[in-house]
């Protein structure tokens, strides 16, 4: 299952590199035609589903929209983007930054080049915009869901499948990420109201799949009474659940996983994974483009957009408003 997810997300990477070469190659914002750029943070369903929203309010404004995801999660791979939509100078730019520092300088360039920046689903900085304070201020606004409550959510939900009682520790992506950041902070500050739960340290696996995997077998080995894992994103949820599966765990091991990729629903049913929380990453991109539509007109709009998210497990998960609520490729 865990190749055929990787697959699906390298046939996605091939599709999304191709999407800015689509594009006209000369599209230039105007009064009349107004343009909106969307650099997500990598090839995932999570940002195709942003995408997705983003279409559906652009067209709504008749807004022309930009698009490219990058590859990889890391600088090297967001920047010579933003770098290529700079160039064309959109109105506005929705970014998820790959870094809280090292995007600050590149997203800089395009504030004083006279676009407008709107982050979406990750920050610059502490997320804090248009106070006056700092070098990372100066976009207009951030949308995402509330990621330190979401991890407190993750840790409640663990804590409460393994009885309050047992050894769990946190798979992650890399430290600079505000969002899983937050989601780690906020699974650990909900696991200290739990006496009996043992957190072990953080296993950083540079959104690779593979390496989560082998993580959960060298905690298990270390660690023969681990209880529970919780993977802060896409790819550490679904490393995880496999180093379970590997382990001959699935059942014993609880795995709670951020992000409802397509197939979570069947993940659930069959125990791989035992609880997700769904992120709605297409109302993100929806009120992104809606906002910048605000912005280009003179409007104020909010320095924060909170969009939440819905817990998934085997007791929902058949239920027909649950469906909305899982990515899609």
């Amino acid at each position: 299952m865990l190749r055929t997810a990787l697959r699906c997300l390298m046939a996605l990477s091939t599709i999304a590199a191709g999407a800015l070469a689509t594009l006209p190659s000369l599209a230039r914002a105007d009064a009349a035609h107004p343009v909106v750029a969307l650099l997500p943070g990598v090839t995932d369903p999570f940002y195709f589903t942003m995408h997705r929203g983003a279409e559906r309010a652009a067209k709504e404004e008749n807004i022309q929209l930009l698009f490219q995801v990058p590859k990889a999660w890391n600088t090297t791979e967001q920047v010579p983007i933003l770098k290529a939509f700079i160039a064309r100078h959109p109105d506005v730019l929705l970014v998820s930054p790959v870094d809280k520092q090292q995007l600050i300088g590149p997203l800089k360039e395009a504030a004083d080049a006279g676009i407008k920046v709107i982050t979406v689903d990750t920050y610059i900085g502490d997320g804090h915009y248009q106070t006056g304070k700092g070098d990372a201020d100066f976009p207009l606004s951030y949308i995402a869901s509330d990621n330190l409550e979401g991890g407190r959510v993750a840790a409640h939900a663990l804590a409460k499948a393994i009885g309050d009682n047992g050894t769990v520790y946190c798979e992650n992506n890399k430290p600079g990420i505000s969002s899983t950041d937050a989601r780690a902070q906020g699974f650990l500050e909900e696991m200290k109201r739990h006496p009996g739960i043992k957190v072990l340290e953080t296993q950083y696996n540079e959104d690779d799949a593979n390496r989560a995997a082998s993580h959960v077998a060298a905690v298990l080995a270390r660690n023969p009474d681990l209880a529970g894992v919780f993977g802060a994103n896409t790819f550490s949820g679904a490393g995880a659940a496999q180093g379970v599966k590997n382990a001959g765990k699935q059942g014993a091991v609880k795995v709670v996983v951020f992000d409802a990729v397509p197939g979570i629903d069947e993940q659930i049913r069959s125990g791989l994974v035992d609880i997700a929380i769904a992120q709605l990453p297409d109302q993100m991109g929806y009120y992104a483009v809606k906002f910048a539509d605000d912005a280009i007109h003179g409007k104020t709009i909010p320095t924060y957009k909170g969009t939440g998210f819905v817990v998934l497990d085997k007791s929902n998960i058949d239920k027909p408003e649950i469906k909305q609520y899982i990515y899609s490729n």
